[in-house]
């Protein structure tokens, strides 16, 4: 999931009721005899018409009394429509099962001779298996990050600088930092919850969690002009897409609001997180020398599976 250009530098209140019309007319057409697999919601000008009466909000700035969509309305309407297409025919597509995320852990940590020390999950008994997304994010960063360093399991919080005095620590640690938790040039969160049964508040708390993350960030951007690349890796077809299509709605918002600069999904890693790791590498070359980076801590590398099926 990346941002659209269309969407971005919207005022707060276009999010106001993205957010509150999604809630009241739902996020998905549930299956029926006539729909038989549910799938993300475009509400109708109808059922918005009818939301904002229900909630008291002003429809003027969205509808006509005839109900014809204005401006800001066929703008909301647009964003709608983006987000079903989006999830429905890209994420869902690209969400893997336990079995799945087995079989391509597999194969990448073969095709790239691997030896990155890889987590296990948090699961006990037959489920007690590798962390399969955290290492595949872990050896595909390995493999293509050259000379500069990666903390793959940061043991302290993410602090920026000032000619060395700390200007900003975010509230929670993040699963990797690059290249490290001092003054990073990108972080991240890993969600992969394959052996979850239930979409528990845990997970609903991990997306909101990251919301905090990403508007710390941006408050970090705008009064000290640091900026630092946020990104969100999450799998489980099961966790997410059957129980979880809501939350994927609110992650898709966040990151069309500039509060997380991309969202990763399932097995699109093995080609889009090369293409992250250049881009970083990018700005350390741009930005900062190999040898002005902070000594520790560094290249973790097994790291712990605090973020996968907890």
């Amino acid at each position: 999931m990346k941002p659209d250009p269309r969407f971005r530098s919207q005022p707060p209140t276009f999010w106001a009721y993205v957010r509150s019309i999604s809630e009241w007319v739902g996020y998905t057409n549930r299956k029926n005899r006539k729909d038989k697999v549910s799938r993300i919601k475009v509400p109708s000008p109808n059922e918005i018409w009818d939301c904002l009466h229900a909630l008291q909000l002003a429809p003027e700035p969205l509808l006509t009394p005839e109900k014809q969509l204005t401006e800001l309305g066929q703008r909301l309407q647009s964003y709608f429509e983006h987000r079903a297409e989006v999830l429905n025919n890209q994420v869902e597509p690209a969400l893997q099962t336990a079995k799945q995320a087995a079989a391509l852990f597999s194969k990448v940590r073969k095709d790239l001779k691997s030896q990155l020390p890889v987590p296990m999950n948090k699961q006990k008994g037959e489920k007690k298996k590798p962390a399969y997304f955290t290492g595949l994010v872990n050896m595909l960063i390995d493999a293509h990050r050259g000379p500069y360093r990666c903390d793959y399991d940061p043991r302290v919080l993410t602090a920026f600088t000032k000619g060395g005095v700390p200007v900003r620590t975010l509230s929670r640690r993040v699963d990797g930092a690059f290249p490290a938790a001092i003054n990073p040039a990108a972080i991240w969160e890993i969600k992969e919850y394959y052996y979850t049964t239930t979409f528990g508040s845990r997970v609903a708390d991990g997306v909101y969690e990251t919301q905090l993350d990403g508007m710390e960030i941006e408050e970090m951007r705008v009064a000290e002009r640091i900026v630092a690349k946020h990104y969100l890796f999450l799998d489980a077809h099961y966790t997410w897409w059957e129980c979880g299509k809501s939350y994927l709605c609110r992650i898709f918002d966040m990151v069309n609001m500039g509060l997380v600069d991309e969202a990763i999904v399932g097995r699109d890693v093995v080609t889009r997180v090369p293409e992250l790791v250049a881009e970083w590498i990018g700005i350390m070359k741009n930005e900062r020398s190999i040898e002005d980076l902070p000594k520790a801590p560094l290249d973790a590398g097994a790291g712990n599976a605090s973020h996968a099926d907890k």
